[in-house]
């Protein structure tokens, strides 16, 4: 028999609170990879890291929030543990190599189309990998279309986001990206919902087993500790907040290498008031010496 889905048994707290964890995901894992194009090559690798745990923790908590209003009115639903951690860590891994793609070649050309498509197969991945680990009596069926849409989004997302971190811009547009971000993960989310169809074998006689809730909260409370934990970092450091070196600040600090104050490649200097206009008069003046 068909099951009778449910998706917002809670109303809209579900929707928002799972929105708010993608915002905060992908606001720290946008810093994060903002933060490893400014410093020395040996200190990149861990800001790269950082990222895509942020993200990857922030994606699928988003997704199992979401997920404690889901119910099927005819039959209790379960969760295998040792899947549900699974789709963790493939969002980390397959969000990371996307991440660090961008982070060594820059958010241009192939390396942001290549990096952009596997972080949002790392999403999409995420998410069927997920409802594969609920445990009910009866099968998930889902409409091919719906899904291969809900994949697009995903892919469109996370080149957006990727785009959005190799900007090197202030808070602000980082506080936006990180709004367009949650809101195309949620919207993939949604989507990807929307293909599914539960065919129920036997009906359940009596009340439903312990919400979905009660059997996923206790899941949570890691990535979610993780998630605090990684905002604080950002908010101690002074580079993730402006989002840009101080690049003549950091030049006049004594032992500081100079691939830690020197520009991401294809990005021009940051100048002082007046720098400008002297450089071009220096080139100017230099170019006439040689004539």
């Amino acid at each position: 028999m068909q099951g009778t889905v449910d998706g917002f048994s809670y109303g809209v707290v579900t929707p928002l609170v799972a929105y708010l964890m993608a915002c905060l995901g992908g606001a720290l894992g946008l810093r994060c990879t903002t933060r490893s194009m400014l410093v020395a090559h040996p200190w990149r690798p861990a800001w790269l890291a950082l990222g895509s745990a942020a993200i990857g923790s922030g994606i699928w908590t988003m997704h199992f929030v979401a997920m404690m209003g889901f119910t099927v009115k005819e039959t209790p639903l379960h969760y295998d543990e040792p899947m549900t951690y699974a789709s963790l860590g493939l969002a980390i891994v397959l969000v990371g190599v996307g991440i660090f793609i961008v982070g060594y070649r820059g958010a241009t050309g192939a390396a942001l189309f290549t990096g952009g498509t596997i972080t949002g197969l790392g999403v999409a991945s995420m998410h069927y990998l997920g409802m594969a680990a609920v445990r009910l009596d009866g099968k998930f069926a889902y409409n091919t279309l719906t899904v291969a849409a809900s994949v697009v989004i995903a892919v469109v997302a996370a080149t957006t986001a990727l785009w959005a971190a190799g900007q090197v811009r202030g808070v602000l547009w980082s506080v936006g990206a990180s709004l367009v971000m949650g809101l195309a993960v949620s919207g993939m989310h949604y989507t990807g919902m929307a293909a599914l169809s539960v065919h129920v074998h036997h009906a359940a006689q009596g009340a439903v087993d312990s919400p979905p809730a009660t059997t996923l909260a206790p899941m949570l409370i890691g990535p979610f500790a993780f998630l605090l934990l990684a905002g604080v970092v950002v908010m101690f450091d002074p580079l993730m907040i402006m989002g840009r070196p101080d690049w003549s600040r950091a030049e006049r600090k004594p032992g500081i290498p100079a691939a830690a104050v020197a520009p991401h490649p294809g990005r021009r200097p940051l100048l002082r008031p007046g720098q400008e206009a002297g450089q071009q008069a220096y080139r100017r003046s230099h170019a006439s010496q040689n004539w």
